[in-house]
């Protein structure tokens, strides 16, 4: 199975460590954490794939195609800070899967000395992610999408329909490989390693497409996000299982543990 690679870094992160000072959009390195897999099944109808793990991905990822769009929309969970320092990002993007770029957009729940952060922002790998100044909160309804053209070309926007704001933006990557197209709530990554995953409850993700078809008809893999056995290689507990899609394009993502 190929690796899933994602940099996703925040300003809360930085804020913890430098404190208030923190510049809004300052950004640091990430490590790209790899994949655990773990399969089990044929894939069925609507793409009830093979079971994966992944140490900080939950959700779906569809490979096998060249992928020009993907979209989803979501409801901007709630952050539980019950651990003073842990981090959330809820997104939709091209490649990542099996590929060296990742363009992506979306939104974060994290909490940083006990108090939750919420924010948005977009990323094309390996430039470093950028937060967009648009006030989030729990329960905002958010769309996004990232749309391929030519010549290395993307459109990528994100609207947040409960606070009325949108960005669209138009960047280029002209190393990217379209190789995948996914759908994902993640735990961030530093260079040391996988952060704590925040208590985002449950996001439920719908109308996720692909190409646009319900991201479903490419039979994509479902990954659920589990951290490291006390065995190498194998997948841990369970931090945040991804359920059956519903007629192709809706899911949900439930948060298990730091």
């Amino acid at each position: 199975m190929p690796a899933i690679r994602r940099t996703q870094v925040f300003a809360a992160a930085l804020t913890a460590l430098l404190g208030s000072t923190a510049p809004a959009l300052a950004q640091s390195p990430a490590l790209d954490a790899p994949m655990i897999t773990a399969d089990s099944g044929p894939t069925g109808p609507y793409g009830d794939p093979l079971n994966t793990t992944s140490a900080n991905w939950a959700g779906y990822a569809a490979t096998g195609h060249r992928f020009t769009s993907v979209r989803a929309d979501w409801v901007q969970p709630t952050a539980k800070c019950d651990v003073s320092d842990s981090w959330s990002s809820f997104w939709t993007g091209l490649d990542g899967d099996g590929s060296n770029t990742v363009e992506q957009i979306g939104t974060e729940a994290d909490c940083s000395g006990g108090s939750p952060r919420y924010a948005a922002w977009y990323e094309m790998y390996p430039a470093l992610p950028v937060n967009f100044s648009g006030p989030v909160a729990p329960g905002d309804h958010i769309s996004a999408s990232v749309t391929a053209g030519s010549r290395g070309q993307f459109t990528l926007v994100i609207t947040d329909h409960t606070q009325n704001w949108s960005h669209t933006l138009h960047k280029t990557l002209r190393s990217a490989r379209l190789a995948s197209a996914e759908v994902i709530a993640e735990a961030p990554s530093t260079q040391t390693g996988v952060l704590p995953l925040t208590d985002f409850g449950t996001v439920q993700f719908d109308h996720a497409t692909a190409n646009g078809q319900a991201i479903g008809s490419f039979s994509p893999t479902r990954i659920s996000m589990a951290g490291q056995a006390a065995q190498a290689g194998q997948a841990g507990p369970t931090k945040a299982a991804t359920s059956p899609l519903n007629s192709g394009n809706d899911f949900s993502v439930a948060w298990q543990r730091h």
